[in-house]
């Protein structure tokens, strides 16, 4: 049997069925983002401070296929050939975490675009306040939200039974991602003096969070619950 070190890292792979599987989700999420950064663009300062805000929330909604492939491929018992052929539990983890971040990138960099050019279109100076809330929130927001959402995602299946429907976390995936953003959208808006902490205060939180559960892979994806029970 080869070594895991030298097997493909099949991520390119997961990357290309993450797109199929989850366009539906990337196509929607395209739509509704570039309506409303559109729509926040036309009013100028309300894209900075209101619009970067919401941004996370549609990148969430878009980068659900790479928890939609890893449940399929457990169901259709995938996961037990790779295994079976030496692919670690923590190897599956990444390149489904990398995949699901490569959809939410697709959305988040569409709703940026339609954003920032509705806002210059409009007449509005380009202030530095807007990519300072671009890259110090929106964007690490995005993605540390897709990578919890879909950390759990995963772990969440590999631990339940392998069928679909009610035991299938996949339905609820994206109110985990939603959660945390819509919680900061909210105390940034009713506390407008400690807005930069509380949202800097979310996203470490959520960074801890993902860190504490990719360390314990192990134990939350064990190798057996990746084998067919058919």
């Amino acid at each position: 049997m080869a070594a895991a070190s030298e097997l493909p890292t099949l991520l390119g792979i997961t990357v290309r069925r993450t797109l199929v599987v989850g366009r539906v989700s990337v196509i929607v999420g395209c739509i509704m983002v570039t309506f409303y950064s559109a729509a926040f663009g036309l009013e100028g300062p309300l894209f900075t401070s209101i619009g970067t805000l919401v941004l996370p929330i549609f990148a969430v909604s878009g980068g659900i296929g790479g928890a939609l492939v890893f449940a399929n491929d457990r169901t259709k018992g995938v996961l037990e050939y790779l295994v079976a052929y030496g692919l670690s539990a923590r190897r599956i983890l990444f390149n489904v975490l990398i995949a699901g971040l490569v959809q939410a990138t697709i959305v988040l960099g569409v709703g940026t675009v339609a954003g920032v050019s509705s806002y210059l279109l409009s007449g509005y100076a380009l202030t530095p306040q807007l990519p300072e809330a671009l890259l110090t929130y929106t964007f690490p927001m995005s993605y540390l939200t897709v990578c919890m959402m879909t950390t759990v995602g995963v772990f969440w299946t590999s631990l339940s039974s392998p069928r679909a429907g009610m035991n299938s976390p996949v339905g609820v995936l994206p109110l985990i991602g939603v959660a945390p953003t819509s919680a900061a959208l909210v105390l940034a808006l009713s506390l407008r003096t400690y807005t930069s902490q509380v949202l800097l205060g979310t996203e470490l939180a959520i960074a801890v969070i993902v860190l504490l559960l990719i360390t314990r892979t192990s134990q939350l994806m064990p190798t057996e619950r990746l084998l067919s029970t058919a």
